[in-house]
């Protein structure tokens, strides 16, 4: 049972920050897309991965599941259609989770531009009204991952999305993943890293399907 976490940017940080904080869980493999950009801060960057990333899904048999670590789910709908086994995307299991954990929650955007992107991915899930609302960092995927400002900058939106109504928080960048567990400390709510919940769904998937 073997859980296949793929990073469709080519940050290799963004990558060790994954295995980092998936080191808990069993049978869990992080990947690197190396054809992608370097971050994916747009709907452009977003569908320029999927056709590379479903060729290193064909390419990697022994997986029994995939979880497809960016916010924005790119290729998602594509991958299911073709893959043989379960497939999650971070940002559609970092919402399941969250309505879960709280009436109300927030997310936290790396910029302004990812926002309408989001909001038209909760429309179509149907989760808009649980929306406390959405701010962004308004920082790069690689500076969330490396950058020495960035928990500040999670401490002060947290703060205001708290200040919203948020009940609990969502990390809407797989870069932010290391920041999670002192963040959710910090501000005494809790706090998703949507990976983690994703991993944590595919996981309970591959065991309740051998019940």
């Amino acid at each position: 049972m073997s859980i296949t976490v793929i990073n469709p940017n080519s940050n290799e940080a963004v990558t060790e920050g994954l295995r980092d904080t998936l080191t808990g869980f069993p049978n869990v493999t992080c990947l690197t897309l190396t054809e992608g950009p370097f971050g994916i801060e747009s709907q452009r960057d977003s569908d320029a991965v999927i056709l590379p990333m479903l060729d290193l899904m064909r390419a990697t048999p022994e997986a029994s599941a995939f979880v497809i670590a960016c916010y924005s789910d790119p290729g998602l709908d594509a991958a299911r259609s073709v893959s043989s086994v379960p497939v999650f995307g971070i940002q559609e299991a970092g919402l399941a989770t969250a309505l879960c954990r709280a009436d109300m929650f927030g997310v936290i955007a790396i910029g302004e531009p990812s926002i309408l992107r989001h909001r038209k991915y909760m429309r179509r899930m149907g989760v808009l009204e649980r929306l406390a609302g959405e701010r962004a960092l308004n920082m790069s995927v690689d500076e969330t991952a490396r950058g020495a400002n960035t928990f500040n900058r999670l401490k002060a939106v947290g703060a205001d999305l708290i200040a919203d109504g948020a009940g609990c928080l969502i990390l809407g960048c797989a870069g932010m993943a290391r920041h999670r567990a002192p963040l959710e400390k910090h501000l005494a709510v809790p706090v998703i890293d949507p990976t983690q919940a994703a991993v944590t769904l595919a996981h309970g998937t591959l065991v309740a399907s051998r019940l």
